[in-house]
């Protein structure tokens, strides 16, 4: 099953103690601003309770002519006894209560939005390290795009939703159930009227609301798909304009396109439905309790003013059913994309630090493979009982065809992967007693495409030791054939590489990454065709930084390159996961073997090469 595929057993889009349990430890550090929203919540909640009540004032002891009691002091008698006091009384409170509750409500919307950012910024960034955590495994089946929009789009959209309408949505309810409870302390007979047509409106509305978040999560997985086509499409657009693909690719964004936009519209259709149906439940409830109201006042069972006032609290109290119906979609699609938030954290990553594991030594660079094996899938063994062993500073290069399983030893060493079976050790101990971190500190690497950075030169070149002095870098740069070139461009160090280092040719790109690893002083390179789709010129220039680069370090070399192979201490044939032959250069030339076909060499052909790769 596919990261954008959930199963069709999946369950229900996440209810609200998911998300709960989702944001509570991005919340919990918050807590003071969690108790001031509350705080003016609860405050704005029974201002708004209070509201109504100057309407009754005006319909009873105004309009109607009832008298309250008579106040002793004589302004306050002015003020409850005449009709002008009263008006003014009933005015100057309606002012106040706005005001009050709009301080308050200013206030919760203030603190619950600074709260929700920040709760959903701390939980992007905690996904995203999630994410780096994953194995390579899970990101080779991943598409970029798609985990992209997780990232961003997912949870801007429950970053939107938190504040627009999660935090809102409590106080809406608070006021939900206390103009509810308010109405039947008026009058029971007019709230179960008012009632009356809920059950139905909720049965139906939890129908729609079903629908709508099936369409929501087909919408954000279209959504997801979408974005990894731009990535691919952008990512490869050398190849895609080289062999004319934009009509095919135009053509299937289209689709997708078309596709998605068939679901959003369906999906706003759906909640457009919800939101009328709730208009209507409202008009009938309000019609039932008008009937009846009025009824009660012929009888002088109630008075024209707790009418007023039930009414108001009725309109006021179906607002938030109004808003839940309104936001629905919203809320929907928040749900799916909590689902898919929620795929990333309950993946494990595969390369864990154990319970007991140390933080490593500085290693000597001792490198032994006992008898491992691998694969990537189950039963599909990609590497078959390695034996191997490099004594500190020694060179080890890696001969064999492509898919062979050369890489995938050297991501062994890493631990990007575990073994299968068997061993990878570090100074004569399982890598896997040592924490992750602290062994590939121990590592240097250089790629046959190495990765650069959007930013400047010098960032991309100290990327991992930003305490570097300027000495430091421009010698790491020296060393690496690096320096004159980068001089030589108008902003030096500091010009900005394009994307993955597009606006430097492929052989600025892998001096630059020489002085990346040559400043790093670790006891162990690895060297992963590093030369590879280089002309000569260049391949000169990398081929002296990298035996500069190697002296004194335990060197795994990859290469298809009988020139790089044979200036290493010893060689290694890898052959569909095995070593068939092992040992020194001039000994498996005159082998006549595997090596020596490989190049194409007479079993006494060449005089034996100096060994100074790693010297």
């Amino acid at each position: 099953m596919t990261m954008g595929t959930p199963s069709k057993k999946q369950s229900p889009l996440p209810g609200l103690m998911k998300l709960v349990r989702l944001f509570w430890p991005e919340v919990r550090p918050q807590r003071r601003l969690l108790v001031l929203g509350l705080v003016a919540l609860f405050a704005e909640v029974g201002l708004r309770l209070l509201e109504p009540w100057p309407l009754k004032l005006v319909f009873d002891y105004v309009l109607g002519g009832a008298t309250l009691p008579v106040a002793k002091t004589p302004w306050l008698r002015w003020l409850v006894e005449s009709p002008g006091g009263l008006l003014v009384t009933a005015a100057a409170l309606v002012v106040l209560l706005t005001g009050a509750r709009s301080v308050a409500a200013y206030a919760n919307t203030v603190w619950f939005a600074l709260l929700g950012n920040r709760a959903v910024a701390a939980l992007r960034a905690r996904l995203f390290a999630h994410l780096q955590l994953l194995s390579l495994s899970f990101h080779h089946r991943s598409r970029a795009g798609d985990l992209t929009v997780r990232v961003v789009g997912d949870m801007g959209m429950l970053q939107e939703v938190a504040v627009t309408s999660l935090l809102p949505a409590v106080g809406r309810t608070l006021v939900l159930a206390g103009m509810i409870a308010v109405m039947f302390w008026m009058n029971g007979q007019l709230a179960l009227l008012a009632l009356v047509p809920w059950p139905l409106f909720w049965l139906y509305g939890r129908r729609q609301t079903r629908a709508i978040g099936e369409v929501a999560r087909q919408q954000r997985r279209r959504e997801g798909a979408l974005a990894s086509m731009v990535a691919e499409s952008m990512s490869a657009m050398r190849v895609v304009q080289s062999l004319g693909l934009e009509a095919r690719f135009n053509g299937a964004f289209s689709r997708q396109n078309d596709r998605n936009l068939t679901e959003g519209v369906k999906g706003r259709r759906l909640s457009a439905r919800l939101e009328r149906s709730v208009d209507l439940v409202i008009a009938i409830a309000t019609a039932l309790v008008l009937v009846q109201g009025a009824r009660l006042v012929l009888q002088q069972a109630l008075t024209p003013g707790d009418l007023l006032v039930f009414l108001a609290y009725l309109k006021t109290a179906f607002r938030p059913a109004r808003d839940f119906a309104k936001f629905s979609g919203r809320v929907a699609k928040a749900g799916a994309a909590a689902e898919r938030v929620f795929q990333i954290f309950h993946l494990t990553p595969a390369i864990q630090d154990r319970a007991d594991a140390i933080p490593a030594p500085s290693l000597a660079g001792r490198v032994r493979f006992e008898r491992v094996s691998f694969g990537y899938e189950p039963g599909v063994p990609v590497l078959t009982e390695i034996d191997l062993e490099l004594t500190p500073g020694q060179c080890l290069a890696l001969v064999g065809e492509s898919g062979a399983g050369k890489s995938t030893l050297s991501s062994l060493l890493l631990r990007l992967y575990d073994p299968t079976t068997g061993r990878v050790c570090l100074d004569g101990r399982d890598v896997r007693d040592y924490r992750v971190g602290t062994v590939r500190s121990q590592m240097a690497l250089v790629l046959q495409e190495n990765t650069l950075f959007a930013t400047t030169l010098r960032e991309n070149i100290i990327a991992g030791r930003p305490d570097v002095t300027e000495d430091e870098l421009i010698a790491a740069a020296t060393l690496a054939n690096a320096h004159d070139f980068i001089s030589a461009l108008p902003e030096g160090y500091e010009t900005i590489v394009g994307e993955r280092g597009a606006t430097l040719s492929h052989g600025q790109r892998q001096r630059v990454a020489i002085a990346r690893a040559a400043l790093r002083p670790t006891p162990l390179l690895l060297l992963d065709e590093p030369t590879a789709g280089l002309d000569e010129p260049n391949d000169r220039l990398v081929m002296a930084a990298l035996r500069k680069l190697a002296r004194g370090r335990t060197t795994l070399l990859i290469t298809h390159r009988r020139e790089q192979a044979e200036l290493a201490d010893q060689v290694a044939v890898v052959v569909g996961g095995r070593i068939v032959e092992h040992g020194g250069p001039a000994e498996l030339r005159q082998a006549g073997g595997a090596y020596a076909k490989m190049f194409g060499l007479a079993a006494r052909e060449g005089k034996e090469a100096s060994h100074a790769f790693a010297r």
